[in-house]
């Protein structure tokens, strides 16, 4: 397949060259690593947008690249949404998100038991509806949420409300019909008046119906090629995953989350704290929202697949930032490992790598080591003392069966106790070991441990 980069400049596009290019060198190398048709990708930063770019093709038989404004269906994303909606609804004092699913739908199973809240945070007990990862022969005719919650919210409970957390589409394609049994009117009506107009999220809809400038979707089988993928018949997804927008887009409805510009701070504090088991266990989940770390960053976030398209949407509140990605083929490890890729690229300070002298050192000594020997004017008394006879002929004895020393790789770099520690990756014919070292300011070796890895 080509492989095509097409971007747009826009006003807010004003991120420095090196961060520019670092997250395209990142993003072109997963895509092409994956194998996936395209990716789009929009980056936020101290609260303002600055990175936003398409990489590979939306449509593959058309050869038609995809770009900044093409969208991708973002899947379970679109829970944060249907959330947002029934906090409005309470802070018009229309439901309260502890009202029982009895209130508005006596004839489910446990109704009585049940509260919006934790339909919300999954941890109502209703069987999901949905949980296969890919495409099912049902799920291409056309259904409502009435007939959904007939044959799903009627069944027996996997447990009692509030006793566990089990991610389940049920849940909110019931949230979504009490709201609009309250609201009187449709859910993506009320999101696009009350969220999506305001905050000038212009792509942001339903799908279906497609657009024409809409990225494709596929699928693949194993390690096979991209394969064009048929999509859920209408009805199928509602307010658990019906949404549809581009990463820009998206941008604008985390950054209006992160300066709590449609909620209230009441809402905003309901929205995004951890919901605790009837026991006290975690859930690491709050209303539409998984809370998570990444770098000792802490996150707010959501993924989300439908068939042919998968979604990641991370805020990262101490950073004033997010990170989006979003791609046109599902089965493929890609949009969440690409974001962590990308927000340590934009929120984390890097230390720097090693010198390549150092490493060189570093690979002379573990070869001598190989051997049974070591150069002791390298070493401080204390590292001297731990290298006696006894360890080295370890060393040699352990060693020198794996073969060929091929390479040492830098994994990490720091200060601990007023020197550098640093951390190598050693690869040897037949094994890879950890290295774990210290190095004093003059030089010298303070601690030079061989270790095993699982």
């Amino acid at each position: 397949m080509k492989f095509l980069l097409i971007f747009t400049t826009l006003t807010l596009l004003q991120a420095q060259p090196n961060l520019e290019k670092s997250l395209d060198d990142a993003i072109s190398t997963a895509l092409k690593k994956t194998g996936a048709p395209s990716v789009s990708v929009a980056v936020v930063e101290n609260g303002r947008l600055v990175y936003a770019k398409a990489f590979g093709l939306a449509d593959l038989a058309a050869n038609r690249p995809a770009d900044p404004h093409t969208r991708y269906a973002v899947g379970s994303i679109s829970k944060e949404f249907t959330a947002a909606a029934l906090l409005l609804l309470q802070q018009q004092g229309r439901l309260s998100l502890d009202d029982h699913v009895s209130k508005y739908f006596p004839d489910l199973t446990r109704a009585n038991e049940i509260t919006i809240r934790q339909l919300l945070s999954h941890t109502s007990g209703y069987e999901d509806y949905a949980p296969q990862d890919y495409l099912i022969p049902e799920w291409t005719e056309p259904t409502t949420p009435l007939a959904i919650l007939d044959r799903w919210a009627k069944k027996p409970l996997n447990f009692d409300p509030g006793t566990k957390w089990q991610y389940s589409n049920t849940n909110y394609v019931l949230a979504g019909a009490i709201f609009e049994k309250v609201s009187g009117q449709g859910l993506v009506d009320f999101l696009r008046k009350n969220i999506f107009e305001p905050l000038g999220m212009q792509s942001a809809s339903d799908w279906p119906p497609a657009q024409t400038t809409d990225a494709t979707a596929y699928t693949r089988y194993a390690l096979g090629p991209p394969r064009p993928a048929r999509r859920e018949g209408p009805g199928w997804y509602f307010a658990a995953g019906e949404l549809a927008m581009t990463p820009s887009d998206l941008a604008k409805w985390d950054l209006a989350f992160l300066q709590k510009k449609i909620l209230s701070p009441a809402s905003y504090e309901q929205f995004t704290r951890e919901v605790k088991l009837a026991n006290g266990d975690s859930t690491h989940y709050a209303l539409g929202l998984q809370l998570g770390e990444i770098a000792r960053m802490p996150t707010i976030e959501h993924g989300g697949e439908v068939s042919g398209f998968l979604s990641s949407n991370r805020i990262f509140p101490t950073r004033n930032g997010a990170i989006i990605v979003l791609s046109n083929q599902d089965i493929v490890n890609l949009v969440g490992p690409l974001a962590n890729r990308l927000a340590r690229i934009a929120f984390v300070t890097e230390p720097a790598a090693p010198p390549p002298s150092a490493t060189a050192q570093v690979e002379q000594i573990l070869t001598a080591l190989q051997n049974g020997k070591i150069n002791r004017s390298l070493f401080t008394a204390n590292a001297n003392s731990y290298f006696t006879e006894t360890a080295l002929q370890d060393c040699k004895n352990s060693l020198t069966p794996l073969g060929k020393l091929e390479s040492i790789e830098p994994v990490s770099e720091n200060l601990r106790g007023g020197m550098i520690h640093r951390s190598y990756r050693a690869v040897f014919a037949k094994k890879t070991l950890l290295l774990n070292i210290y190095v004093l300011e003059d030089g010298k070796y303070e601690q030079f441990l061989v270790e095993d890895q699982l």
